[in-house]
């Protein structure tokens, strides 16, 4: 039976630097919950070590906790990973850290990397870059996400840096992109003048949140069967009768 799914598909933890110390795995589900979320991913940047925290607490809930992770491209575009199993998103996760350029994170200029579990114990701090570049090209990285059997998405390709409009002026024909994502600050009628040479694609809405209080602020509607990779695919398609609700 289809029904409609609430999405927030692009929140990051404290393991992003630039994410707020309260954005812990537990407080970003229990938060989803009271926001009437069905759907969330969890996608920090350049990694996905703090997807499990997040999947466990949601474990008892209706939420589902999608595994994700927003990669940073060579030429600094940021594209999120979407999957349903930590197992697939940590394959990503070895590749994007093979790619990672050198050098330590700077806690003190960009953030602290914290690494938590289901119950906001600190298990450790990630001392990689993640919130550099990888040496990964938009390209690599879409077929890398479709050859794993995710979902990849542009992201904020309304953003005046770090989207694949902002860094490249255009989407090549040859980045097969699942859909586009939208962020907050501009609703679909702007995007879609905006934007028109693109209206082909499948559009969703993202919070982007980095605080707890963004969670949910905008959310992507889905018609489908369950919250599944699969269905999320039929629905960006719109296969039978699967669809994104405008």
């Amino acid at each position: 039976m289809l029904k409609k799914f609430r999405a927030d598909l692009h929140i990051h933890t404290c393991l992003s630097p630039c994410a707020g110390l309260e954005m812990s795995p537990s407080a970003i589900v229990k938060t989803a919950g009271k926001k009437s979320l069905d759907i969330i991913a969890i996608t920090d940047h350049n990694s996905a070590e703090n997807v499990i925290a997040a999947q466990k607490t949601a474990a008892d809930t209706e939420l589902t906790v999608l595994a994700g992770m927003e990669i940073t491209s060579s030429e600094e575009a940021h594209i999120l990973a979407l999957f349903e199993s930590v197992e697939d998103i940590l394959k990503l996760q070895d590749i994007v850290y093979e790619n990672l350029l050198p050098g330590e994170n700077d806690e003190k200029r960009f953030g602290e990397q914290i690494v938590v579990n289901e119950k906001d114990e600190v298990l450790s701090f990630n001392k990689r870059l993640l919130i550099a570049a990888t040496a990964l090209t938009a390209s690599s990285i879409v077929d890398t996400i479709h050859s794993i059997g995710g979902l990849a998405v542009a992201s904020h390709i309304d953003r005046e840096a770090f989207s694949i409009i902002s860094q490249l002026g255009f989407i090549p024909d040859d980045l097969e992109f699942d859909a586009l994502e939208i962020s907050p600050r501009t609703n679909r009628e702007e995007a879609l003048t905006m934007f028109e040479n693109y209206n082909s694609y499948a559009w969703i809405s993202s919070s982007d949140a980095h605080d707890l209080k963004d969670i949910g602020r905008i959310t992507a509607s889905f018609f489908m069967n369950k919250p599944t990779i699969a269905e999320m695919t039929l629905a960006m398609k719109s296969i039978d009768g699967r669809r994104l609700i405008k």
